[in-house]
């Protein structure tokens, strides 16, 4: 899934993405180009479309600010997509700081700061490194240790890809995967090496080219004793951890998820729990035998 580099891939992406009227670029009668023709960008973006050609073609992977900035303007990005430009352009140059292996001691302590409100955290790939007992009750088959969110997700059965749920869950991690990972990272091209090798899906996503972090959004899970209730979901980054996420549900006041809710968190305060946590190497080791089988409830979301 590389190709020419993870900068390459994302600007050809754009382009393709944006077509001429939303630059004020004449459309021409018959014209049949997919999206903008590089000339087009590089005018726009006022460089030597030789220059632009290497920049798609990964031999140059490392313009300047000034470059970049052009190119932003060109490509009309956002400031999140402006941000995931510069960042993969720092990690090709070696500059970006990589995560420091999970300690799980140190997420324990995270949330049992977190209180009564289920959480887990997770690493920028996805990987499971901490879950507190009201998270194992929202999705105990789902939200444990050592499992990955987006390999999880592609896990079931190839008729929940027509699930428009199901779609917005696979294309926001699929996203926030692409945002948050050094792409110089080992852990970061095993996972595409899986997904793209065993799922067509997964490679008519991936090259979408859509980059963002997780943020808000709500979730339909199984509660027992409840039923299907929507619980809403936040996701911070983790204080000084870089690459950690800590993700959190909660409900409106008066609905079947609060009531829900509260019920989970006097059965964590009645038997005292946090769930044991497993190094990050055990893991990781029984991931392969976790994933053979489809969890038997996994939360379906709406970004």
């Amino acid at each position: 899934m590389a190709g020419n580099g993870p900068l390459a891939e994302f600007l050809t992406s754009r382009r393709e993405q944006l077509q001429p009227e939303d630059v004020g670029i004449p459309r021409e009668r018959g014209r049949r180009v997919a999206g903008l023709r590089r000339s087009e960008v590089a005018g726009l973006a006022g460089i030597s479309v030789d220059y632009y050609l290497r920049l798609e073609q990964g031999r140059d992977r490392q313009p300047s600010a000034q470059v970049l900035g052009a190119l932003s303007r060109a490509l009309l990005l956002d400031r999140v997509a402006d941000t995931y430009m510069y960042r993969i352009v720092q990690s090709t140059g070696g500059r970006q700081r990589s995560p420091h292996p999970a300690d799980p001691s140190d997420a324990a302590e995270i949330l049992r700061a977190w209180g009564d409100a289920p959480a887990y955290i997770t690493d920028a790939h996805h990987d499971i490194i901490a879950v507190n007992s009201g998270a194992t009750a929202v999705a105990p088959d789902y939200l444990r240790v050592g499992r990955n969110l987006l390999l999880d997700v592609f896990a079931v059965s190839e008729s929940a890809y027509d699930d428009e749920s199901w779609n917005d869950t696979a294309r926001r991690l699929i996203a926030a995967l692409r945002f948050q990972a050094d792409a110089s990272s080992p852990r970061l091209r095993e996972i595409l090496g899986i997904l793209s090798v065993e799922h067509r899906k997964f490679r008519q996503l991936w090259s979408l080219g859509e980059a963002f972090p997780q943020t808000t959004g709500v979730t339909l899970s199984h509660i027992d004793a409840h039923g299907w209730v929507d619980l809403r979901w936040l996701t911070l980054d983790v204080p000084g951890e870089v690459g950690h996420f800590v993700t959190t549900f909660y409900a409106d006041a008066g609905t079947p998820g609060a009531d829900a809710l509260a019920d989970i968190a006097a059965r964590a305060r009645d038997h005292s729990a946090m769930r044991p946590l497993a190094t990050m190497d055990a893991s990781l080791a029984s991931r392969a035998s976790d994933s053979a089988s489809t969890p038997a409830s996994i939360m379906r979301a709406s970004a």
